[in-house]
């Protein structure tokens, strides 16, 4: 388990859940591990490269751009921008 300083902005909470990462016509599943009203942690296949804005798909279809705020091997934290939760997850 990878342990990470914590420089969140609200609290968190543990999910197990599967999203879909979206950029330009490419998409790739990934594992969403944590949700909060400003941002996630996801974990992607070791060797993607995700850009550092993508939208996010979340379970039931929902969407919401994201930006990478940080890398640590296939984890990336992001925050949503323009929007305060995953629609779909509250």
């Amino acid at each position: 388990m990878i342990v990470l300083s914590d420089r969140r902005k609200s609290a968190r909470r543990k999910v197990l859940d599967t999203a879909l990462v979206r950029f330009g016509d490419l998409s790739m599943s990934c594992a969403l591990r944590d949700v909060s009203e400003t941002g996630a942690a996801i974990q992607v296949a070791a060797q993607s490269e995700v850009p550092d804005e993508f939208r996010l798909i979340v379970p039931r279809g929902k969407t919401v751009l994201c930006r990478a705020i940080w890398r640590q091997g296939a984890w990336i934290g992001v925050s949503f921008v323009g929007s305060k939760i995953v629609p779909g997850l509250e």
